[in-house]
Order: structure tokens, then C-alpha cells, then sequence
């Protein structure tokens, strides 16, 4: 398949959807995490639940960066942005996610020069055009994007900038899906693997999954075809008693990963020996810091911050909606106090958020409301 089109075939689906029901086991039933946020938004925006059969479930993983930061992180941004002399940027998903002190936006509104931009680059121009400023990128997302951050740290010591920095919070997918996995509260059977985070660390990862856990995992496109026909090789591993990583991405994802891109984030970073995440607490190894050899692009150690640590609400439940314990709906202020206007949780904010992607397709209750019905 070449077009778009193709991947969304009704036809298809259908037919993929017969064989998974058919390599059912008889009176079992079967739960499948999709790790990625981007999954999840295909999955509710095309029904795809509707597809499977009632034994077949999937539930919400932590693959949304924006989801996960917790929101001390954010105060501890809005810490360095409240300095005259400093410019923050951040992608634009940043700019409403909720801290204990508000959002950049609020921070924004009170005086604070916070600029959104598309990519680290961006943030380098805003240092050259303003010498007399310090310009911090607050850097966030899993592999996929910690590629570029490492090569605009690369760009700037090369200009020899020395008014840009970076506020790291790129995580690792690894880390968390073990986390999951030790998790008491689920019994998953498998994964639907992330696939932008594959393009760039591969298959090869996720081998302890099948190895030492005994959960296959299957590498997934993001097309409605793809996430189906990810399903269908994980139900036709337990038929035939396997225990597998598979790659059903293969024409995305190298099964080693981008050695390149790689490269360039060993150079630039080292893991951290342990980093906090929403819902799922401190995680060791799950994130990256700038080496010693580039400290005077790290905004942690050119800036005072407070390390400030903040419980979440407690009317939100997004901790318990990234470890897939609950479903969106189930949150007492879904759809209600929480919405894609007015936010509690990131859940809720993010493009990639499972509370969103309800929200927005239409997923109130266990039953998809029709677009004809809603008002």
C-alpha cells in the first residue's frame, strides 16, 4: 500500500477484524496497551473499538511526553522564565499544560517572555536576534524528538552561542513500559509499540518485554489498518504460542533503529538516575540530562531552580488514565470540570492525550456517541 486511502480501507478492516475475532481462545479474554498518544487518537477517532470483539480490550499507556511531565517540572520553568533577563520557549502543546503555579500561558499574561516555537532551531534564531537575552528551550518528548534537541545543542557550541540553553525533559520509553509492567493494578497480554519513538531506538529495545516478561509487543503504525493489523499479530502469536517482538511499521522503522540519530543523543546526553513522572512516580533511568561537557548549555546548572515537587489535583485522575487503570470517562471531572478549554489535567491538553481524543471523538461512556447526537 502507497496511498492514505489505503490504510483506512472499511473493507479491510472488516476482514481484519473477522480474523481476530476468529483467533479468539473460547471463554478467554485479552487486554493490549497501546503505549503511544498518537494510537490512542486513531483508535477513538476512526472506532476501531467497534472492530474488535467484546473478549479484545485496549487500554491507555504513558506515550504522551506532554501527559507525563509532572507539574513541578512546569513550575520549575515557570521559575526560570520569571527572570528579566530570560526568553522561554516551547512547543506549543507546553504552553496550557497546568502546574501548582498555572500555566505558561498564566505565566505569560503576568509579564513573563514565554514564545512558542515549532522546533529547537526556532529558539537558536530567538538567541542570535537577542544577545542581551537568555534564551532557554524547554526540551520535551520521548526519542522521537531528543534527536533534535541534542543537534541544536550541537549547532549552538559550534556558533559559539552562549545565551542558549536547554531545560531537558526528554524521557525514555523503556523505562516506563517496565514501570507498567511492575505495575500490581494490570494484567496486560501485550503492546501495540510506539512507533515515532521506534523510528529512531528500532525493535531491538523491546526484547526484554517478550524475553523476560512474556508479553509480546508489535511495533504499530498510526493508520487505522496498521493498529488493526498490529492486533491481528498479537492475537496470531497466542495462537500459535509465540511470544514475540514483531515490527508491523516496517516501512518506517529500521529493527535497529537510526544510528545516526542515536549517536548524536549519546554525544549530547546521558541518562538520568531517576526523573518524575505523572502518575507513575519516580521511574530510574527514564530520562536524559546534557553531559558535563555541554553544562553551559543546561539550563538546570546556569539557573536556581527550586526542584519543586506538586501533587496533582485531586479531582484529577490523569495518573490513573496513563497506567491504563481507568478510562477517560470513568475521571469524575471529565467532560464537565475538565475540557480541552478549560484543563485540569494534561490528559486533556495534549494533542496526543487519551482524555482528549475521547473527548473530542465523541467517547463519554462506554458507548461512542454518535456525531448526529451530540450538541
Amino acid at each position: 500500500m502507497k496511498f492514505v486511502d489505503e490504510f483506512r480501507d472499511a473493507g479491510m478492516a472488516r476482514t481484519l477484524a473477522t480474523q481476530i475475532a476468529a483467533l479468539c481462545e473460547p471463554g478467554r479474554r485479552y487486554k493490549f496497551m497501546e503505549v503511544c498518544g498518537g494510537h490512542t487518537h486513531t483508535i477513538y477517532k476512526h472506532g476501531l473499538e467497534d472492530y474488535l470483539p467484546e473478549t479484545v480490550s485496549l487500554v491507555h499507556g504513558p506515550g504522551c511526553p506532554v501527559c507525563v511531565i509532572p507539574m513541578g517540572r512546569v513550575d520549575d520553568a515557570i521559575a526560570i522564565a520569571e527572570h528579566d533577563d530570560v526568553i522561554m520557549t516551547s512547543f506549543g502543546d507546553m504552553m496550557r499544560v497546568p502546574g501548582g503555579r498555572g500555566s505558561f500561558f498564566d505565566s505569560k499574561a503576568g509579564g513573563a517572555d514565554i514564545r512558542m516555537v515549532y522546533s529547537p532551531l526556532d529558539s537558536l534564531k530567538i538567541a542570535r536576534k537577542n544577545p542581551d537575552k537568555q534564551v532557554v528551550f524547554f526540551a520535551i518528548g520521548f526519542e522521537t524528538t531528543t534527536p533534535s534537541t541534542a543537534m541544536t545543542v550541537l549547532r549552538a557550541a559550534a556558533e559559539g552561542l552562549t545565551n542558549f540553553s536547554v531545560f531537558c525533559n526528554h524521557v525514555r520509553v523503556t523505562p516506563a513500559i517496565t514501570a507498567i509492567l511492575n505495575s500490581p493494578e494490570l494484567n496486560l497480554d501485550g503492546f501495540v509499540g510506539p512507533g515515532h519513538v521506534s523510528t529512531v531506538i528500532g525493535c531491538e529495545p523491546y526484547e526484554y518485554v517478550a524475553r523476560d516478561h512474556g508479553k509480546p509487543i508489535v511495533t504499530s503504525g498510526f493508520e487505522p489498518l496498521d493498529i488493526l493489523t498490529s492486533i491481528y499479530m498479537l492475537m496470531r502469536q497466542f495462537a500459535e504460542g509465540r511470544c514475540e517482538v514483531e515490527n508491523e511499521y516496517a516501512r518506517v522503522v529500521p529493527w535497529a533503529g537510526n544510528p545516526k540519530a542515536l549517536a548524536v543523543i549519546d554525544k549530547v546526553m546521558e541518562v538520568r538516575e531517576t526523573f518524575e513522572w505523572r502518575g507513575l512516580d519516580w521511574i530510574p533511568e527514564s530520562a536524559m540530562r546534557l553531559r558535563d561537557e555541554y553544562a553551559a548549555f543546561d539550563a538546570e546548572r546556569i539557573f536556581d531552580v527550586p526542584g519543586v515537587r506538586v501533587a496533582d489535583p485531586t479531582a484529577c485522575q490523569c495518573g490513573e488514565v496513563l497506567r491504563g487503570a481507568i478510562k477517560p470517562w470513568e475521571c469524575k471531572v471529565f467532560g464537565t470540570a475538565c475540557t480541552p478549554e478549560t484543563p485540569i489535567g494534561t490528559c486533556m491538553v495534549s494533542s496526543e492525550g487519551a482524555c482528549a481524543a475521547y473527548y473530542n471523538f465523541g467517547r463519554f461512556s462506554r458507548e461512542r456517541v454518535k456525531e448526529a447526537t451530540r450538541t
